[in-house]
């Protein structure tokens, strides 16, 4: 093999090898984040329970749903308590996923668009817009999350995140979203904002 070859291979190895360490480490993750409420000055986080109501008992999604928010609840300080009638803070939570197709007319950069008004179609009824084939439909993902004191059921933070893409996400996505909801917590802030973590793959 030619010494020229043999470095090419090299090369073509080690832009590989970088390609797929780079696959499998950390990504960043942006979402548009608010909060409310005023946590109680030098409260700790203190141990939580979920809160279901009853058309949520024994509900697969809700059981998917409290498993993704768990990690970002305790990187807010909170520990799991034993059960609901010993936990400080009762926690209730909330998740949609929204697709819609992006129109042209939406878009400043409408020459991007591929195809024809004849390739377009109406999406649904009483619904604006016109779907080109070629062009993806995003996702709106977004998650809320309240902390209710559980001896007075006083209503003490709530937070929201949501952010959008090319796909429906999974558990790993909408944990993350919890995680970037409860990033500032126990500070507040109403105003939407960017929150931007750090996220294993």
């Amino acid at each position: 093999m030619s010494t020229t070859r043999r470095s090419a291979l090299i090369g073509l190895t080690a832009i590989a090898a970088a390609a797929l360490s780079a696959c499998s480490g950390p990504y960043h993750l942006s979402a548009d984040a608010k909060s409310f409420g005023q946590w109680p000055e030098g409260r700790a986080a203190g141990t939580y329970a979920f809160d279901r109501l009853p058309s949520q008992q024994g509900n697969k999604r809700q059981d998917e749903l409290e498993a993704a928010a768990r990690a970002a609840l305790e990187k807010a300080g909170f520990k799991p308590a034993a059960d609901t009638k010993s936990a400080d803070i009762l926690v209730s939570l909330g998740a949609r996923i929204s697709a819609y197709d992006p129109a042209p007319w939406n878009d400043p950069l409408w020459w991007r668009w591929r195809g024809s008004l004849m390739a377009w179609r109406y999406v649904g009824p009483y619904r604006a817009g016109w779907r080109d084939p070629f062009w993806d439909v995003r996702y709106e993902r977004a998650v809320a999350v309240l902390l209710r004191d559980r001896a007075s059921g006083e209503a003490l933070y709530e937070a929201h995140a949501s952010n959008d893409g090319l796909s429906s996400g999974d558990g790993a996505l909408i944990g993350a979203l919890f995680e970037a909801a409860l990033a500032e917590f126990p500070k507040s802030n109403p105003e939407s904002h960017r929150v931007t973590i750090q996220v294993p793959r």
